[in-house]
């Protein structure tokens, strides 16, 4: 039954649905049921394959259809499964029966459909499916969707590098800096977060009810079923190698298992992408603060409302709902990897119901990187804001001219400018007048003096460029 939007009990699906529809249909039920049958085909025509006197190869005709069973399976196909589920209660199981049910009008499938799970624990067919789901979500929605945040943010980087603008630690007036190098000190992070969630090898086994190959055994003693199963899982799918008839699943073997994957990979990705939204989270706040400080406009939108009361605002509502969401993500992606890895013995069910959580988890993330990317692209730069904090900041300057003193060895430097600028409103001409009696060389005066809170920057600009 198909519900609408405005009745879903999930904003993903409610609210965002719209937002989230590339990574439906990778991370939704259907997807996962697609991905399930992917593998229960890639196994079958494996075995087709392997040299058995039982099972002959199949027909070219006969691969293109099993093909063609994984390509085009639509909503109508996972209600299908879900139909036959009623009757079996076990949701695997339901798959299998349907791809047979699929065979009923071709005698050479027909005849080998038994050969369809064969040798398989459902959570062969699962850890497989979960991995397939995952590697798409990583590389088509994902990463991409870091990889424009990046795009973007290095953009600003080096526009804005040379910049002038004051720090602020512990939210007082700090050493000066540059709108460029803060915005690269966030691109470095994030491009060292996107680099560990793609190196995150996508794992998945097929070695039957607990890990060794019990029932393959069984019915031929004598086959290498490890090397089989690498084989499976490693090989290139249909269409994505040179040799034709790759059909496997472009995976990563996991040798060692109880009767579930371990998902320790899982862990480790899930993970890689809450720092990922962890860093986002701290810009996205950084971001909000420059607005409220007036360093960043933004742009009007037609017809868009900031205060319900309050005409005249335009709040940094983006940068809000994409630090909420972030929030979401991580609080499901943490509780994904505190627990997936946790199994008792050879195996409970209580990863099953959590794992078909990681669309939401993913989902979250993926909601706040477009709420990012649409409000960067709303920010314009406030120059006289910035320009303006700086020169009602001369105290900052107390830094650079201990610091000389301190070369020059003149008597308790720091302290002398700690009794002078601490808590005191500092002016151009203060500060002037401070260094005017200093006891340095000529040079070293004239250097100080032509020195004001926006070229006292250091290698900022520099930096910000490098990115």
């Amino acid at each position: 039954m198909n519900f609408a939007t405005i009745s879903a009990l999930s904003p993903l699906d409610g609210r965002y649905a719209a937002k989230l529809a590339a990574l439906r249909p990778l991370m939704s039920e259907q997807g996962y049921m697609q991905r399930r049958v992917q593998v229960e085909v890639a196994w079958f025509v494996n075995l087709s394959d392997a040299g058995f006197d039982e099972f002959k190869p199949l027909s070219a005709g006969a691969r293109t259809y099993l093909l063609n069973l994984v390509r085009n399976f639509a909503e109508s196909d996972a209600l299908a499964i879900k139909q036959i589920e009623k009757t079996t209660n076990h949701d695997v199981k339901a798959v299998e029966y349907w791809i047979k049910s699929r065979f009923e009008s071709r005698p050479e499938l027909l005849q080998a459909s038994e050969f369809v799970h064969f040798a398989c624990t459902s959570e062969d067919i699962n850890n497989t499916s979960h991995a397939l789901q995952l590697r798409a979500a990583r590389d088509l929605i994902v990463l991409p969707g870091l990889d424009r945040l990046l795009l973007k943010l290095r953009e600003m980087a080096r526009n804005f590098a040379t910049v002038p603008m004051l720090s602020r630690t512990h939210g007082q007036t700090a050493s000066p800096t540059t709108v460029g190098k803060e915005i690269a000190n966030v691109v470095v992070r994030l491009q060292t977060a996107c680099d560990r969630i793609a190196a995150v090898r996508i794992l998945a086994k097929m070695n039957g009810a607990v890990g060794n190959y019990n029932a393959h055994l069984a019915a031929w003693p004598d086959f290498d079923w490890e090397a089989f199963a690498r084989k499976v899982v490693e090989a290139p799918e249909p269409g994505h190698a040179a040799d034709s008839n790759a059909w496997g699943l472009g995976l990563n073997f996991q040798p060692f298992s109880i009767q579930i994957e371990p998902h320790d990979y899982m862990a480790e990705l899930f993970d890689a992408v809450a720092r990922a939204n962890t860093i986002l989270i701290d810009w996205s706040r950084d971001v909000w603060g420059y607005v409220s400080l007036g360093y960043f406009k933004q742009k009007l939108r037609e017809g868009e409302v900031g205060s319900s009361t309050m005409p005249h605002k335009v709040n940094p509502i983006d940068f809000e709902n994409a630090e909420g969401n972030l929030g979401l993500s991580n609080a499901l992606l943490r509780h994904l990897s505190d627990k997936l890895p946790v199994s008792r013995w050879q195996r409970d069910l209580t990863d099953s119901t959590v794992l078909r959580n990681m669309g939401v988890a993913l989902g979250y993330a993926v909601l706040a990187y477009e709420s990012l990317s649409i409000g960067l692209a709303k920010l314009e730069l406030n120059v006289a804001a910035t320009a303006a904090d700086l020169d009602n900041s001369w105290e900052v300057l107390a830094e650079p001219i201990q610091t000389v003193m301190r070369r020059f060895g003149l008597p308790q430097p720091y302290e002398q400018l700690k009794q002078f600028t601490r808590g005191a409103p500092m002016t151009k001409e203060l500060i002037h007048g401070f260094i005017a009696e200093l006891d340095i060389p000529q040079p070293d005066k004239q250097r100080l003096l032509a020195m004001t809170p926006a070229s006292y920057v250091g290698k900022a600009a520099e930096l910000a460029r490098r990115v």
